[in-house]
């Protein structure tokens, strides 16, 4: 087990988006946990079902490191405080490994964030089309930025013994060493949807199936010796890792206000920093699943409802009446309520036809298009969940149509890359779009908590 900041570590990063990151990543973490290491799983980007995926192949939470929405500055203590005790943290990259915030430069890049962690980067190459051109897009890479340290390749979708003898022939004049050679194997695959992969809560048994498949693959493919080698030439990190007890402060009364976290496989996008800042300030975090329960937990005295698809699950959110009765009594009683894109989805009146909470005066619907993106935006008014004029950086990641968008008083006032209004606040529910990594603001959590504090718990119906 590694202290202090010199845990081992590797980026998994690749030339373009399809490459095969996440199943080199995923085989690798649970490749490595299987042999009785303690790995700590890391996603690079706002992405939220990747690391459903890690965390089953690990057994830890998945944790995002995005350098847009939380800063560079905070890179590497988030990154010591998810793999503390870890004996080696693998790091999965986000599109190619020099593309980043979109007129940004190297913002939120995987190659920025590799940096940030002073790690070495192994690139996944599709190998699928091509054979001594492996070695000119290796080279490219490995020199574009002097300070990205890439220092292995693993060649994927590979189509025979002779393919993969050309490959190693022609990378051997590159100074890159092949760290590995994948086949090209459908079996191991995961389901897709609109937005990605499909979420772990929704396909645990065949998920555990193929998160062990692609370890299997991994074990044959992957020089696993030489990677852990590789991971352990890190120098140390001189940064303290991030605590929550130390962005944020309980109440000396010591009182723990229940704040209900919605779950299930509905509501899967969340980031594990979230429940623990919510901790911190000192309320009692307690899940519940809006698809299985039919009230929310005893003595909810706020609630957090956050990003997923609930669109997919809208016939059967709508047949729990009961909890959306419940929903709707704490939101008119004045609990905070912060909910997240799926949440926001939740809380209106119906999604395509299919009655919801009723809270917000809005109904939403599929459409073809797909809103996403990294937003900046400010509060306009005092709520919930911020003061007024607090300054976040989010990200929009949806097919759905709200309509209308923007209440009376809206959630936030978007000041990049576009402007305009988006989302509700009314009585004590903040509601939007906007995805937010509160490590990044902890004053949001902490205001959620210090609300619910104020409330009195309504008694069970």
């Amino acid at each position: 087990m590694s202290g202090g900041g010199r845990i081992p570590r590797l980026v998994i990063a690749a030339p373009s988006s399809g490459a095969g990151k996440t199943t080199v990543a995923t085989g690798l973490m649970a490749a490595f946990a299987e042999a009785g290491l303690a790995v700590s799983p890391h996603k690079v980007g706002p992405d939220y079902i990747d690391p459903g995926y890690h965390c089953l192949a690990t057994g830890r939470p998945g944790r995002n490191l995005d350098a847009y929405l939380c800063g560079p500055d905070r890179i590497a203590p988030l990154f010591l405080h998810g793999a503390a005790g870890a004996d080696l943290a693998v790091v999965e990259g986000v599109m190619g490994l020099f593309d980043g915030a979109s007129g940004m430069g190297e913002l939120s890049s995987t190659a920025q964030v590799a940096k940030l962690l002073r790690a070495p980067v192994v690139l996944v190459v599709d190998a699928s089309s091509q054979s001594r051109s492996v070695a000119a897009l290796v080279h490219g890479f490995a020199s574009w930025d002097p300070e990205v340290r890439l220092a292995g390749v693993i060649l994927n979708k590979v189509g025979s013994d002779r393919h993969e003898a050309l490959l190693r022939e022609a990378m051997e004049s590159s100074g890159v060493p092949v760290l590995g050679a994948l086949r090209r194997d459908r079996r191991a695959g995961t389901p897709s949807r609109h937005l990605g992969l499909v979420p772990v809560a929704e396909r645990r048994a065949e998920a555990l199936e193929s998160v062990r498949e692609l370890a299997a693959r991994v074990r044959e493919g992957c020089d696993l010796t030489a990677l852990l080698a590789l991971a352990r030439t890190v120098p140390e990190l001189p940064d303290a890792p991030w605590d929550p007890s130390a962005e944020v402060r309980a109440d000396a009364s010591g009182d723990r206000p229940v704040i209900a976290v919605a779950g299930g496989a509905a509501f899967t996008f969340a980031y594990a920093e979230h429940a623990e800042l919510l901790t911190a300030a000192g309320a009692e975090v307690v899940p519940f699943d809006p698809l299985r329960d039919e009230q929310l937990p005893a003595g909810t005295r706020g609630l957090v409802i956050g990003g997923g698809f609930p669109e997919v699950y809208a016939p059967d959110l709508s047949a729990n009446a009961p909890l959306r009765a419940a929903v709707a009594r704490l939101a008119a009683s004045g609990a905070p309520v912060s909910a997240e894109c799926a949440g926001l989805l939740y809380l209106s009146r119906a999604i395509d036809g299919k009655p919801m909470c009723g809270v917000l005066p809005a109904e939403a619907r599929m459409t073809e298009r797909l809103t996403l993106g990294y937003r900046e935006a400010v509060a306009l008014a005092d709520n919930a969940l911020a003061a007024a004029g607090t300054r976040v950086r989010g990200h929009e990641f949806h097919r759905t149509v709200l309509e209308p968008g923007a209440g009376d008083r809206p959630a936030w006032g978007l000041t990049h890359p576009e402007r305009r209004v988006e989302g509700f606040v009314t009585g004590g529910v903040h509601a939007s779009y906007l995805h937010v990594h509160w490590a990044a603001e902890p004053s949001l959590a902490a205001r959620l908590v210090a609300g619910a504090a104020r409330q009195v718990p309504a008694a069970a119906p």
